[in-house]
């Protein structure tokens, strides 16, 4: 049995999304597609380049220049887990509004060099967002290091037990495990209070690491991984209880950084069609086997999981306005292409579903 050729859910919240500098090419390309994927809310990502987003006044900055290309959005913003953060800047934060801090392994992923070492120079700071209610976003991973033998492929699992330490030491945090994407971080999501949770992307519900290793536009970090990973992902995006939700982690970069010389760019743009992805992925899952039946596919759990769970975690508004889902109902670009930046997304040319406003 497939799913339902078509499904009206409230707007989706979308709670990990790239848009890169503002104003800028990339942004200005990829900050429109937003309500077209059926979202009104977003959490934006901090990690700008040359400089990344570690004040108050930066991100509110940040996000006026994103309101001036789209005013429909609901911008949650954060800061980036830095030296120069203060207990006393958390607070600031707290009364403007800001939603998160994000923490960043240094040098594990994209614009990650100014990223965290150690937590224990932030106690006072992870103290004072423990006590204000500011969540702590966590990149899940140790830098690849082959003298102790780590690789993407196990950089999320030798990154839980300092998980787990910061849960023991902070029991009141608010934690979000960002882009989850092994069995093992599921299970240990699973098994802590409801103060810690997990986001899933839509292209890690498909993706494995055959998928990646022959396609510059499939690598991201963290990687996707085995077929189990996958299947645990799957299974906790229908079987939420709001402990996961969606966070994109839409990654926009140009055509250059994905094909060109040297290293490639990290990253999977997904913004457009994401909710499309994850109904793909979910149906593709069933006649797998690895989804045991489409009637554990409910409206109910896709609404939780693209909308519902986010909001009530980050405490802010249910959406006030409806989409529809239609099987088929577009098809995704080659590339967006703007003035100065051409991007190509997750499945390009394929079909997927159409997003309508109701």
């Amino acid at each position: 049995m497939a799913l339902k050729d078509s499904y009206e859910l409230p707007a989706a919240a979308d709670m990990h999304v790239h848009l890169r500098n503002a104003p800028g090419p990339i942004a200005e390309l990829v900050t429109p597609t937003i309500r077209k994927a059926g979202v009104d809310t977003i959490f934006v990502m901090p990690n700008l380049a040359p400089k990344p987003v570690v004040s108050v006044a930066e991100a509110l900055e940040y996000k006026a220049q994103l309101q001036a290309i789209d005013p429909s959005i609901n911008y949650l913003m954060s800061l980036y887990l830095h030296s120069s953060i203060t207990p006393d800047e958390i607070r600031e934060a707290k009364k403007a509004g800001i939603a998160g801090v994000k923490a960043y392994p240094k040098g594990a992923t994209t614009n990650s060099q100014w990223g965290v070492v150690s937590f224990d120079p932030f106690h006072e700071v992870l103290k004072t967002m423990e006590e204000e209610g500011i969540v702590l976003n966590l990149h899940g991973e140790v830098p690849s290091n082959a003298s102790e033998g780590v690789t993407v492929m196990n950089a999320e699992s030798k990154f839980l037990p300092v998980l787990k330490n910061l849960v023991d030491k902070y029991p009141r945090l608010k934690i979000v495990l960002e882009h989850c994407t092994t069995a093992d971080a599921v299970e240990t999501v699973r098994s802590f209070g409801e103060n810690v949770v997990g986001t899933i992307t839509a292209h890690h519900l498909s993706l494995l690491v055959d998928d990646w290793s022959a396609n510059v536009n499939n690598y991201c970090k963290p990687s996707a991984k085995s077929p189990e990973d996958r299947k645990a992902l799957l299974n906790a995006v229908i079987h939420s209880k709001g402990k996961f939700f969606l966070g994109t982690d839409s990654a926009p970069h140009d055509i250059s950084a994905k094909k060109g010389k040297g290293n490639t760019a990290a990253g999977v743009f997904t913004q457009p069609y994401a909710l499309g992805y994850v109904l793909t992925a979910l149906e593709e899952a069933i006649v797998r086997g690895d989804i045991a039946s489409a009637s554990e596919v409910t409206d109910d759990s896709l609404a939780g999981f693209f909308s519902i769970y986010g909001r009530n975690f980050y405490n802010i508004p249910q959406a006030t306005q409806k989409i529809r889902l239609t099987r088929d109902g577009q098809t995704v670009l080659d590339s967006l292409k703007g003035t100065g930046a051409e991007i190509v997304p997750f499945r390009a040319g394929e079909k997927t579903w159409g997003v309508e406003w109701l």
